[in-house]
């Protein structure tokens, strides 16, 4: 596919059909984990605009031997670089392996705030098989951004990732 998307206009499920098919066709037949992260990544900032979007993968802590949420392809401001495992709405969302859907952050017992503008938040899990490999972040500088289609779509999209 080129790598140019269509942007929509619509309802939030339109533009979530039109980017999701369009992420697939981009990522489809690409083996690079990374390419297709900062991919989707970018997809999904460009249609919805959302203030931050991007990717925690777990990896192992050269220095401690745990594992952590390390920063990966994203798009948006600097961001916090580690996560621990429980810790903030990326870390209770691996913990959890579930997805959180955080209408006001500063009302998350433990929200880490990588940045004062981020307002509301969705965190889905990547899973390999049973085991969470990764989160997609998502941030909002508008309150309550996130409900029950963004979690639908967004959780699909990750399903499409191949590792």
């Amino acid at each position: 596919m080129a790598e140019d998307l269509n942007i929509v206009s619509g309802s939030k499920q339109e533009k979530y059909i039109s980017i999701t098919k369009q992420i697939e066709a981009l990522i489809t037949g690409e083996p690079d984990l990374t390419a297709n992260l900062a991919n989707i990544a970018a997809a999904l900032k460009e249609q919805f605009g959302w203030f931050w979007v991007g990717f925690y993968m777990v990896k192992e802590n050269a220095n401690t031997g745990n594992s952590e949420l390390v920063l990966g392809p994203f798009q948006g401001p600097v961001a916090c670089t580690r996560i621990a495992k429980g810790r903030g709405v990326c870390g209770t969302s691996w913990a959890k392996e579930e997805t959180i859907v955080v209408p006001d952050v500063e009302k998350f017992p433990g929200h880490i705030a990588c940045s004062s503008a981020s307002k509301s938040e969705i965190v889905v899990p990547i899973f390999n098989g049973t085991s969470v490999v990764g989160v997609l972040d998502v941030d909002s500088d508008r309150l309550d951004q996130f409900d029950a289609v963004d979690q639908q779509y967004l959780e699909a999209i990750v399903g499409l990732i191949k590792h």
